[in-house]
């Protein structure tokens, strides 16, 4: 009668530490699912390295900083233009309210897009500094992204034709622990994307 009991009890605790192992694995699986995401633009990374062959160590660090500039603008052939006709708007430590200055280019862009492009969808993309969490940073991006969209739609650009999209902290446009960098990464950017 004893062996049964301790012969169940061992099996009952095999299947319990199995169990717990198995949701443990699950788990890393899940985690594991994220990493491609953040290792896509990895796979661009082989342009600016194949680039940049006869460059010794020293150029490794840099291709990495046109890899962040070149993956906003090398999505779509016909992104290449219109980009250029869309400036930039910035914003303050931890803002999502736009500047007078922010609002002087949207109405330079949303007369771009209402004479040059009527119809075209665009896509406002909100972006952060490195500072704060990346679920933080993820919402502010997108809190800056639509402060713009709402602007743009009061003047005169169909809603229709904007959509929003933040990247948080992920793609900072100058790589950089200090304010001068910090300050051209708190940015929403505007991509031609039909």
């Amino acid at each position: 009668m004893r062996k049964n009991t301790v012969m169940l009890l061992s099996v009952i605790s095999m299947a319990a530490l199995l169990a717990g192992g198995c949701a443990n694995k699950e788990a890393v699986k899940k985690e594991e699912a994220v990493v491609p995401v953040v290792s896509a633009p990895k796979a661009e990374e082989a342009k600016p390295v194949e680039q940049a062959k006869t460059a010794e160590p020293v150029k490794e660090v840099q291709p990495a900083q046109s890899e962040v500039v070149s993956a906003s603008t090398a999505q779509t052939p016909v992104q290449a233009p219109a980009e250029s006709m869309f400036e930039t708007i910035y914003f303050d430590f931890d803002k999502s309210d736009l500047r007078q200055d922010a609002r002087d280019v949207l109405s330079k862009n949303a007369e771009a897009i209402l004479k040059s492009m009527p119809g075209a969808k665009i896509q406002i993309a909100g972006h952060c500094d490195e500072r704060g969490s990346a679920e933080y940073n993820l919402a502010l991006g997108e809190r800056r992204a639509k402060s713009a969209q709402k602007y743009l739609i009061t003047l005169g650009v169909k809603a229709e034709d904007l959509s929003v999209i933040s990247y948080g902290k992920e793609k900072p446009a100058v790589l950089g622990d200090d304010e001068a960098a910090w300050a051209k990464n708190r940015r929403d950017e505007f991509v031609v994307v039909k």
